[in-house]
């Protein structure tokens, strides 16, 4: 409905401030009486300590106090937890060891705090924390989650065995191990995945206040998820009680995963506020952010595709080693099961799949859900296992592809899932048709005459968002539910207000949300303010991660909108002496159809607070809630094109072309939506080409600035193509299927197919540097 509805290109109104540096973040926040914090951090990767000596620091300028993990544990601060539980095969739960805010006794990777200094100023309190002397004991660290495992290697946690956190499998192993048996041909593939540090432009950030006259606590702090770290904080980590902790996620620079969970930092600024009597912020340094930020994907798998005579699939079997690092993370456990094996179906009809993952200790940061979670891990194995099967069998890779896409839905996949509707074809031929596939050869004979070698490479990915029903994952483990819930506030004036559990730290939420009010009643977005990030002003709500704030955050928002739509039509109807069938909201106006009696929005808004003239029992006021789980995930897809060209001289690749062609189901803001798919490429396209976390045998973060760790440039991209093909979902009630994180799922095997068919080695790994590539080309000539 009007100009501003769905479908509708709306500039973000949010960028107002953003681009005129009025955002206000965690760092802007002041508080009377603040002070600082700064953290003591192990130099070793594993190693025991006995003794904290602070006398020295503790005499410096500025210098508050000096805490430790001793002190943390006797004021009875809970350890951090995993809150998904992940049984291994044989039903024994999983291996979680203790890990503490502060470390007591033990530090088990570089850069784990041992003790924090509170001081005046940011400086004092960072050079009395490099006065802070600790008598470490330095042990063996292991970094290879597959060297983890073996005899012998060093021993993390006592609750772990060989460093193994689960054994777990999915899927029908007789009937896998069956078909396997019977096939005419078998791909086998080796799948290294590469580990990431997330990178968010802005660094995390945590100010505690705690308030004796109100023995109340205040935490503002750069989270994906505020509620959830409220509970957590308050149920688990006993910090304080829920009714007495107020937590604030104002903007937020950037999340991709590494802000849901709970760290150390906001943890000990809120105790340490309390134990010191001033308000405390510790602002994160980047290098800080490498050593601590939950790392991304890691995974070692052993792959195998099993096909008959006609190309059909007829079996997968997977094998994966998951790196965890050091500690479990919130959500950790969740990545590579539920989140990374039940999507190795992929957009195929595949019969029989079995996978089993083995999640592992190391000595290295802990490693969570990061842009995409499981799903870009999952995909890569997938979409690199066809491609190779396609080239062994001498068939082209789009057709293959074709041959065994699902086109019956819904869909039951032998790994959980059930796929409620796509149209695979639809994304394929619009793919190929923005990316001129068929004039591809010709280009490639160009570039040959100029001597460089060409590349085409393809990837169909589907990926689970909006993880839900509640009740479902419950059942496999999840310790919360995944619903989400709204309120709106229709002002006396008509203006409109949406609270909202999911939380926005770039995806657009306040302009897209306010699309919904503009759709539904004909207001201007101006009208409409989105309120989120607060959990004192907002009811209790599961923030955003997964894709998930448009199936399940809108699809809440829609349920409160039925209810104050429904009590609008009502006061309309009793004033205009109508039927309420009669009566619909338009532009702004609730009138009477196929009449000119009407009243103006901003009039029944008035008139519900007035009360002057309302049906017999109904209350005043015009706010409605709502809450809303899902019934099933959603399933966006889609196929992207890659085309590179290699310099054979130098391994030097570049992205001559990318076409992205997704299915989101129905799309509120298409220019939000293309934004959103160019990020998740930029990132992908980096992991594929550049981004790589390498630790030293001693477990010494190597890449631990953007000295060593390379990013993404706009150099390194190409002028993206993107389009999108529509399928409705039918599990909500706009038809929504998420799109955060397609880019990043479904870009890093196109362009590692388009690399290994330009140099005719298929053995390349992530990242796709100059020397790995140079050295596949000579391995191969």
């Amino acid at each position: 409905m009007g100009i501003e509805g769905i479908g509708a290109s709306v500039l973000r109104k949010e960028d107002r401030r953003f681009i005129t540096g009025r955002g206000k973040y965690v760092d802007d926040m002041q508080v009377p009486g603040m002070k600082y914090a700064a953290f003591v951090r192990s130099p070793h990767a594993h190693a025991t300590f006995t003794a904290i000596d602070t006398a020295a620091a503790k005499a410096m300028p500025g210098v508050i106090d000096i805490l430790t993990g001793e002190q943390l544990q006797a004021d009875g601060i809970g350890n951090l937890i995993c809150g998904w539980a992940v049984n291994s095969k044989d039903g024994s739960p999983m291996n979680m060891g203790a890990w503490p805010a502060l470390a007591v006794g033990t530090v088990r990777h570089v850069g784990q705090a041992v003790a924090v200094v509170v001081a005046e100023t940011k400086a004092q309190a960072r050079d009395a924390a490099e006065s802070v002397e600790v008598a470490y004991s330095e042990l063996p660290a292991v970094v290879n989650a597959a060297k983890a495992i073996e005899e012998g290697a060093p021993q993390l946690h006592p609750e772990a065995k060989n460093n193994v956190i689960f054994d777990w499998e999915i899927g029908d192993k007789a009937a896998t191990d069956a078909a396997f048996a019977g096939a005419a041909h078998i791909t086998k593939l080796h799948v290294v995945n590469n580990r990431l540090v997330p990178n968010a432009m802005e660094p995390r950030a945590a100010l505690g206040h705690y308030e004796a006259a109100d023995d109340h606590y205040t935490c503002w702090t750069t989270s994906q998820n505020p509620h959830v770290a409220r509970l957590v904080m308050s149920a688990f980590y006993n910090v304080a009680p829920e009714h007495k902790l107020r937590i604030i996620a104002p903007d937020v620079g950037g999340g991709f995963g590494s802000k849901i969970y709970i760290y150390p930092e906001e943890i000990v600024c809120l105790w340490a506020s309390k134990r010191t009597n001033v308000p405390v912020k510790w602002t994160c340094d980047r290098t800080e952010a490498f050593l601590t930020d939950a790392h991304g994907r890691d995974h070692i798998t052993e792959a195998e595709l099993a096909l008959d005579a006609d190309g059909k699939m007829l079996a997968m079997r997977v094998d994966t080693i998951a790196n965890l690092g050091a500690y479990m993370s919130l959500f950790s456990s969740a990545t590579p099961t539920y989140l990374y094996a039940t999507l190795l179906s992929g957009q195929y009809d595949i019969p029989a799949i079995h996978a089993n993952v083995r999640a592992v200790y190391t000595n290295t940061v802990p490693v969570d859900a990061y842009r995409g979670a499981g799903r870009p891990e999952a995909t890569f194995v997938v979409e690199r296992l066809v491609e190779t099967a396609a080239r062994e069998l001498g068939v082209s890779p789009a057709e293959l592809r074709r041959n065994n896409f699902i086109r019956s839905f819904p869909h039951q996949t032998p790994v959980i899932m059930c796929y409620d509707a796509g149209d695979f074809d639809a994304s394929l031929d619009a793919g190929m048709a923005a990316a001129d596939v068929a004039g591809f050869e010709a280009r490639r004979s160009e570039a040959a005459a100029r001597g460089k070698l060409r590349g085409l490479g393809m990837s169909c990915y589907i990926e689970a968002c909006g993880i839900a029903p509640s009740k479902a994952v419950g059942s496999l483990g999840a310790g919360v539910g995944l619903w989400e819930s709204a309120e709106i506030r229709v002002n006396p004036v008509g203006t409109v207000e949406i609270l909202t559990g999911s939380h926005s730290h770039g995806q657009g939420h306040e302009t897209t949300f306010a699309q919904l009010i503009a759709e539904r009643f004909g207001l201007p977005v101006d009208n409409v303010q989105v309120i989120h990030g607060d959990t004192d002003k907002v009811q209790f709500g599961m923030g955003t991660y997964g894709s998930r704030s448009g199936a399940v955050g809108m699809s809440a928002i829609v349920k409160a909108l039925d209810k104050v739509e429904a009590k609008a039509k009502k006061i309309a109807a009793h004033v205009l002496e109508a039927a309420e069938g009669d009566i619909e909201i338009v532009n702004g106006e609730v009138r009477v159809k196929g009449t000119d009696r009407k009243m103006l929005w901003h009039e029944v808004a008035l008139g519900a607070y007035t009360a002057h003239n309302l049906p017999d029992g109904m209350e005043p006021g015009l706010k409605e809630g709502a809450f809303y789980d899902p019934q099933n995930f959603t399933f966006p897809s889609g196929c992207y094109i890659c085309e590179v060209e290699v310099c054979p001289e130098t391994g030097s690749v570049e992205v001559i072309q990318f076409v992205a062609a997704d299915d989101f189901g129905k799309v509120i803001n298409p220019m939000i939506v293309e934004g959103q798919v160019h990020g998740g490429l930029a990132q992908g396209i980096g992991q594929a080409l550049l981004e790589g976390t390498y630790y030293d045998d001693a477990g010494q973060l190597v890449t631990a600035s953007y000295m060593d760790y390379a990013m993404p440039r706009a150099g390194n991209l190409p002028m993206f193509a993107v389009s999108t093909t529509e399928t409705l979902s039918p599990s909500n009630p706009l038809g929504m299927k998420g799109c955060g994180e397609a880019g990043a799922i479904g870009s890093p095997p196109a362009v590692i197919n388009a690399i290994t068919d330009a140099i005719g080695n298929n053995n390349l790994s992530m990242p796709a540097t100059p020397e790995k590539v140079w050295a596949a080309i000579r391995a191969v000539a």
